[in-house]
């Protein structure tokens, strides 16, 4: 199953996540720093989407938007600092 992955961010908030009917089954929360700086805080997967790769998927669409726009990121949520300690291919945007 293919879902799509969108971005918001607001003030100093933003967040990958994935909505179905207005409700958001899947999100990678993070916490700008300042302008090319980013903490990733949070991942959470609704029990629905379980198994499917979701937040590998989240953490990759997070990965792909730090390259464009030079941002760095530092992993503080533990799923993501596992995967990033797993996959030495996306450690080029860390902090």
């Amino acid at each position: 199953m293919s879902h799509t992955i969108h971005h918001q961010e607001q003030d100093a908030k933003g967040a990958f996540y994935i909505a179905h009917d207005g409700q958001r089954l899947a999100e990678m929360t993070y916490s700008r720093t300042n302008a090319t700086m980013i903490i990733v805080d949070h991942t959470e997967v609704d029990p629905s989407l379980s198994g499917q790769g979701v937040g590998r998927a989240l953490l990759g669409a997070l990965v792909e938007w730090a390259r464009t726009t030079g941002t760095k990121v530092v992993p503080l949520c533990p799923f993501a600092k596992a995967q990033f300690g797993k996959d030495a291919s996306i450690r080029d945007v860390l902090a």
